[in-house]
C-alpha cells in the first residue's frame, strides 16, 4: 500500500469553537471545509499531514479523561515560553510543566480534547 497523504479526523461537537481554536492559536491554514446538511468538516493544513475538524462528537468541556478520549494531539515548538504567553494571550489559563524528557503546556480544546505542546529540545 501506498499512501498518498495521511491525517488526523477529530470528531467535535462544538464544531465553529474548535475550528477556531486549532486554525487561531496554532496558526493552522484551511485547506477546504463542507458542509451538507447538519455535516461540516474544515480540514487544516498540519504540516505535511493535515487536522480534519468534523461534526458529530461528545463535547467535556471540563476536559475529556483518557478513558473518554485516548488519544492527545501534540505539537512540537521551538520556545515553550513564547507558546505560554501564546495560550495565555488566547484566553487559556495554562503553565509550564518541566520534566525529565522536556517541558509541556498541557490544555484542552473547546470540545475537552487533550492538546500537549512541547518544547522541541528533547527531540533534537
Amino acid at each position: 500500500m501506498e499512501i498518498q497523504r495521511h491525517g488526523i479526523i477529530l470528531n467535535v461537537e462544538h464544531f465553529d469553537e474548535c475550528v477556531a481554536f486549532y486554525k487561531d492559536l496554532f496558526a493552522l491554514p484551511i485547506l477546504f471545509s463542507k458542509i451538507e446538511g447538519d455535516f461540516k468538516l474544515t480540514c487544516l493544513a498540519l504540516g505535511e499531514t493535515y487536522l480534519m475538524i468534523e461534526t458529530e462528537g461528545v463535547a467535556n468541556t471540563s476536559g475529556k479523561s483518557i478513558t473518554e478520549n485516548a488519544t492527545k494531539l501534540r505539537f512540537n515548538v521551538a520556545d515553550i515560553d513564547l507558546a505560554l504567553k501564546t495560550v495565555c494571550d488566547y484566553g487559556i489559563a495554562a503553565h509550564i510543566v518541566k520534566n525529565a524528557w522536556g517541558s509541556v503546556i498541557n490544555i484542552v480544546d473547546p470540545d475537552g480534547n487533550r492538546v500537549g505542546i512541547r518544547d522541541e529540545i528533547g527531540f533534537k
